[in-house]
Formats: structure tokens, sequence, C-alpha cells
């Protein structure tokens, strides 16, 4: 790509744009470096997704929705692809069959990394032209680095799960030779649950814009419009549960006392014969193991207890005659500590490079980062909420039924990708995310 910065025609916004597109673009093949080839085909569930699958659908969605319509003359290296890698765009056509992405061994992943190129060197292209100032380009751009973003922590999450199935349980070895970095400069914690008590109140909530650049006054669009929230006094944990406590429950066998469940988990953990612990938890010889990607290690009980379904999370929170906060009562504590801190953004994420979150002990200060944490919120629009129109709409609108939200980021959240009022969201049984839990009452 042209170094912009000797192109005085060029805005400074243009410049910065096309710095994170290459910065999450060469993100993504980074990530992609400890793979086998044969790893990039790995779907060990409908919901997951291979890591080819990935890396070719984050191409498709810029070559869709920038190069399709904004560079003049763009001809696609595949007009088939349009369907193989559409993930769920009703508005674009048809799309190839979720369950079976494992199936296309074709194209190959050499083919993938040459379609990779072929739309970036494209989007080369539409950086230096005279129109992309206009039509919201820029916009549509950054939803894209943020859109790739998030298919950088998929592919850590699906990988994960379709390596358990391994009994070899593979190690992703990103730097072999290295030590897991510190999560950040926060101030350590005494172990101690101090619960923080937050007053009853008319409350804002959703994105607010505090910046006048591009990059920093992103948010998907079901993080707004800004509207007010009245919560009652509540107080919510300091820290997340830990291994060691989530132990207890079990040992008080809360797998199998049925007032603790929601009617739906109950019936569906009994159908399945659901294992009574969480998932990549391993017993061997009396002693719990956890899979975690960098291999089968003995259960660090300080650590926060994760992937957790949200039925899980819930029962354990009325075993603890505690709940699950709303979304809102979440955004409100972490807007107070935020201010605090001054930053939304200490904690743990990917660029700490640990993938998995560390012990409580460590920095249970940094309220975001390390896991997703489930709360008793549906996923559904805020007042006054509107999607984009057209094909892009469908991002997240069309999601807003039978799902709960997540709030706080994880350890494998790229920290520039993460706000206060960012609302992750997945069904109730989930596991797979790096998800946990934080307790209110």
């Amino acid at each position: 790509m042209k170094n912009l910065k000797t192109q005085p025609e060029v805005s400074l916004d243009v410049s910065a744009v096309m710095q994170r597109f290459t910065e999450v673009r060469a993100t993504s093949e980074r990530l992609c470096k400890p793979l086998l080839v044969e790893d990039y085909g790995l779907q060990a569930m409908p919901e997951t997704s291979p890591a080819k699958w990935h890396i070719a659908h984050t191409s498709w969605f810029f070559e869709t929705f920038l190069l399709k319509p904004h560079l003049q003359n763009y001809k696609a290296l595949n007009d088939r692809y349009e369907v193989l890698f559409n993930s769920y765009y009703n508005g674009i056509g048809q799309q190839y069959p979720r369950p079976q992405r494992a199936l296309l061994s074709r194209p190959s992943v050499d083919d993938v990394y040459q379609y990779r190129k072929y739309v970036d060197d494209a989007m080369n292209e539409l950086f230096n032209t005279t129109k992309i100032n206009n039509e919201g380009i820029l916009d549509k751009i950054i939803l894209g680095c943020h859109h790739e973003q998030q298919h950088q922590e998929l592919f850590f999450t699906d990988l994960k799960y379709s390596w358990f199935q391994n009994p070899l349980y593979p190690v992703y070895a990103y730097h072999p030779d290295k030590k897991n970095q510190s999560v950040s400069s926060v101030p350590k914690a005494n172990g101690n649950n101090n619960w923080l008590e937050i007053a009853e109140g008319l409350y804002e909530i959703g994105f607010n814009q505090s910046s006048d650049s591009l990059l920093d006054n992103f948010c998907f669009d079901n993080e707004q419009p800004k509207h007010k929230q009245y919560i009652h006094d509540f107080s919510i944990s300091e820290r997340l549960v830990t291994n060691r406590e989530y132990q207890v429950f079990m040992a008080d066998d809360g797998y199998n006392r049925s007032e603790l469940w929601f009617s739906d988990a109950w019936a569906a953990m009994k159908a399945a014969n659901q294992k009574q612990h969480p998932l990549y938890w391993v017993e061997q010889d009396g002693d719990w193991f956890e899979y975690t990607l960098n291999g089968l290690k003995p259960l660090d009980d300080e650590q926060p207890v994760c992937h957790l379904s949200a039925y899980e999370a819930d029962a354990y929170a009325r075993w603890k005659e505690c709940r699950l906060p709303t979304e809102f009562e979440w955004e409100v504590f972490s807007q107070q500590l935020a201010q605090q801190a001054s930053s939304t953004q200490s904690g743990q994420f990917l660029e700490s490079e640990n993938f998995h979150p560390v012990a409580e002990k460590e920095n249970a200060s940094a309220i975001n980062g390390k896991l997703w944490q489930w709360t008793s919120s549906a996923y559904s629009p805020y007042p006054g909420y509107k999607p984009a129109a057209g094909a892009i709409g469908e991002y997240n609108g069309k999601f807003m039924c039978n799902q709960l939200v997540l709030r706080g980021g994880s350890c494998v959240t790229s920290r520039n990708h993460y706000r206060h009022s960012y609302r992750n969201f997945f069904y109730p049984p989930d596991q797979w995310q790096f998800s946990g839990l934080r307790l209110a009452k």
C-alpha cells in the first residue's frame, strides 16, 4: 500500500482507517501462522466454522460491501465465492449451508490466501480513489475491520472446540518459547470477593461519542440509540467467580438440584445426559484438568471459571442466593469503574497473548477482558433502534430473538475492538465461547 502520509490530498481519517485496515488484515493472518494445513478445515459442530472459512468470509465482506458497489470495474476473482462465503445475508443471496462448511476442501488454503490478497489489492485501489470520502465508504471499512476482529475471536473459540475432540489435546504454539505477558498495568487484588454498591437512579445506557475520530466513534448499531434506564439499588461482585468456587457448587450436587435450574435447562440437560462440569474440564485419576489453547493443564483454582452456559451461570447464582446482573446494571458498573481508571480498555485482551483468563488475584480490579459475562437480559432492541438499510442491516437486528446479552470482552477480544457499551449475544445453552459470570444481588 502507498504511504498516505505523503499525499496531502488524503485526509487524516483516510490515513488512520487505512492503517487500521492493514493492521487488522495482517493480524488475522498472523494468528493463523501456528496452524497446520489440516487444521484449517476443522468444524466439530454446526455452530462453529473452519479457520479457512473465517479467513475467506472476512475478505468476502470487504468484497461484497465495499469493492463491488464502490470500486469501478471491479471483477470478482471467483463469482461462486459469493455463495460459498456468505454467512447469513439473505439480502445478498444464497448461502452455502453452515453445518457443511468443513466439506469445502476446495478452494484450498492457498486459494483462500490468494483471494485475500486479491481483495486487499483491490481495497488499496479503493483507498487511493477520490471516491473514498463519499457514500459512507470509510464507515463501512471500519465496520468491516470490527467484523473481522469478531471473527478473530471466533477463530479461537471454534478452533479450541474442534481441537478438544482430539485426545492429543493440541497446543496453539503461537510463541512456543515465550512466557505469558502481563495482562495490563492494573493493581493486584487480594482475592476477597468485595461487593460494590451502585445507587439507584436514572442512567444513560448506550454508546457515548467522546471523540471526533472516525475510529474512536465506532459502535455497532445495537449499542444505539443512547437512552435512559432506571436502575434500583444493587450490589455487584468486584471479581468473577473462580474455579475453586465453582467446584464447591459441583460438590454440593448443584447439577442435580432441579430447584436451581430453569425448566428448559433442566429438561435439555437431562435429555442430553450432559456432563456435570464446565466444558473443557477433564477428570483424570481423581484430579481436574482443563483444556486450554496452551494444552491440557491442571485446573487452576484461582482462575475464573469459563466456558459456562447461561444456564450454568444462572444455576450457580441461584445456589449462591444471588443473581446475574442485567446488562444495564453491568454497563453502569463498567461506566463507574472506567471513570475511576480513566480507561475502558484496561484488562486482559488478545494482545496479552495468554489465550486463557488469568487468575483473578492477578487483576480482579480490571473488569474488562478475561471473559464475556452472562447477564440476565434478553437481547432486544433499544428504544428507537433502527437497523441500517439494505443487506448490511442484517448484521445485528435479525438476531434479536431468544438470545441473552454478554458484556465485558474476553482474553481473545482485541483491545481496540472493545467498548463498555459492547453487547455480545449468544443462546443460553452455548458454552464454547469464553464466557463466565459475575454475581449481583
